[in-house]
């Protein structure tokens, strides 16, 4: 499975990388996935930091 933000959607909020900071991080203002691919253990959570995102910025593959 593969995670992927899109830069012109985030709007840096952090809520993905207070959900899975396994699999998302910060690079200023923007959240980056920084794991390809997402481990099978954090599946789950970036699953659902996707689902959460509220600019709906986050891709799962």
């Amino acid at each position: 499975m593969k995670a992927k933000v899109d830069p012109t959607l985030c709007t840096g909020c952090e809520l993905c990388v207070q959900t899975c900071p396994e699999v998302f991080r910060m690079e200023g203002d923007t959240a980056v996935a920084c794991v390809d691919p997402v481990p099978a253990q954090h599946e789950k959570l970036a699953k659902e930091a996707a689902d959460d995102c509220p600019a709906e910025a986050i891709s799962i593959s």
